[in-house]
């Protein structure tokens, strides 16, 4: 049977939306991976709804801070960290400072993805053969490896374009597994609607999930990185009304995902009073709600967020040496294999070691918020510095929202400071 022209014609708007969805898919793939979906999973199945407000606050910042980003990009044509250190005074010190931060906290978030990720793969694999069960340890650090290898040899042959496209398949999964799993189980809409107002449970972990929440949502690597990729994408001056469009849709995706993994949680785990501490914890607690095929899709999704973050987490730390230095980046370059060979490394200690990926995952999304008030204050003043920005003025509305969200990180690095206490 045969498409009609109609049918043909919309399947094409739509592969051309997406394809058109350029340096915002990188902002999906950088929030949006195992340590949003553990975080949103974990505070789902103990505090229900109750952290939505954390969620669109930090949405609605990044996708103003996505914004002002890309239009530093295109109007200066410049990136971030080479501008810190060509126009601030002590931006060299700040950029060096930033480049440090961003790269232990997605390093330490790398680990947990592939933790994670490989566990969800173990765990698949042991449902049809079950002696693997014998051999966890093992079998979890070769898939591990297995993974990483491949990524690795994936960067060494990609260019911007083709990692756009490999995030755009993997990002499309992942959305549609987790709504899909949202029409097995829901939460009580009355929570939906408390959530958003503000509240921070006043229990073991309440503060640890708001920073790590604000840690995975609205994360500094973002932002920072958003420059190149707009570069990278091709786009100038003349794309400004695009580059806003694009940070819009991806601030509100982003939302719309995290919720409703928070959401398939809270209606699944929340109201059995049942909580997540493993990997399995994630299936295991969903079978008996939502049976085996909602459970397959749930974790086909949480794998598509974690596979989504390995390119970005790899990417960051070359990505921004090279900002720093000349605000382009080389993927055939030497500098470039070595840094991501060192992030593949850092990557495999989580799986080597047998640690808690969950945990692991948390905590360093808590390890994120401590650089996110120095990149929003950097790019504050290189939007109010009239010789980088020309002719070219920032609405105010966009710095009420930048002063804002320089306020919201700082209250929530104090809250992080206040969590990894209680915790150590």
């Amino acid at each position: 049977m045969k498409a009609t022209p109609t049918n043909t014609s919309l399947l094409k708007k739509v592969v051309a939306l997406i394809v058109s969805f350029g340096p915002g898919i990188f902002a999906i793939g950088y929030t949006i991976g195992t340590g949003s979906v553990t975080s949103m999973i974990v505070a789902g199945s103990k505090f229900n709804m109750e952290l939505l407000w954390v969620l669109l606050l930090s949405c609605l910042f990044s996708g103003i801070l996505m914004f002002a980003y890309g239009n530093y990009a295109l109007i200066s044509g410049e990136t971030a960290l080479y501008g810190f250190k060509k126009h601030l005074k002590f931006g060299k010190a700040l950029a060096i400072l930033v480049i440090i931060g961003i790269t232990f906290g997605q390093w330490n978030s790398l680990m947990g993805i592939l933790g994670i990720s490989s566990n969800i793969i173990f765990e698949i694999l042991a449902l049809n053969f079950e002696g693997l069960h014998s051999y966890e340890y093992l079998s979890v650090l070769i898939i591990a490896i297995t993974i990483i290898v491949t990524f690795y040899l994936l960067m060494l042959v990609g260019k911007y374009t083709f990692f756009e496209k490999i995030l755009i398949i993997f990002v499309t999964l992942m959305g549609f597994s987790f709504l899909l799993s949202l029409f097995f189980v829901q939460p009580l809409p009355i929570d939906v609607v408390k959530g958003l107002i503000p509240s921070i449970p006043e229990v073991p972990g309440g503060k640890m999930l708001v920073a790590a929440f604000v840690g995975t949502t609205m994360a500094a690597a973002t932002f920072l990185s958003r420059p190149l990729f707009v570069k990278g994408k091709g786009w100038t001056i003349k794309n400004l009304d695009q580059q806003k469009k694009d940070a819009i849709t991806a601030a509100i995706l982003i939302f719309i995902i995290s919720a409703t993994i928070m959401a398939v949680a809270s209606g699944a785990l929340f109201y059995q009073d049942k909580e997540v501490t493993h990997v399995l914890d994630m299936a295991n607690t969903l079978e008996p709600v939502a049976g085996k095929w909602a459970v397959t899709i749930f974790f086909f999704g949480a794998l598509s967020a974690g596979l989504s973050s390995i390119f970005p987490c790899l990417l960051i730390a070359p990505l921004l040496v090279a900002d720093y230095q000349s605000g382009t980046i080389d993927t055939n370059s030497r500098q470039f294999r070595i840094i991501t060979a060192v992030a593949c490394l850092v990557a495999l200690i989580g799986p080597a070691f047998g640690a808690n990926p969950i945990e692991i995952q948390i905590l360093s999304q808590v390890f994120n918020v401590f650089v996110l008030p120095i990149v929003i204050l950097g790019i504050i003043l290189m939007l109010s510095n009239k010789k980088v920005m020309k002719d070219y003025k920032t609405n105010v509305s966009v710095y009420i929202g930048m002063f804002a969200a320089l306020f919201f990180s700082l209250v929530i690095s104090y809250n992080g400071i206040i969590a990894l206490l209680d915790y150590f």
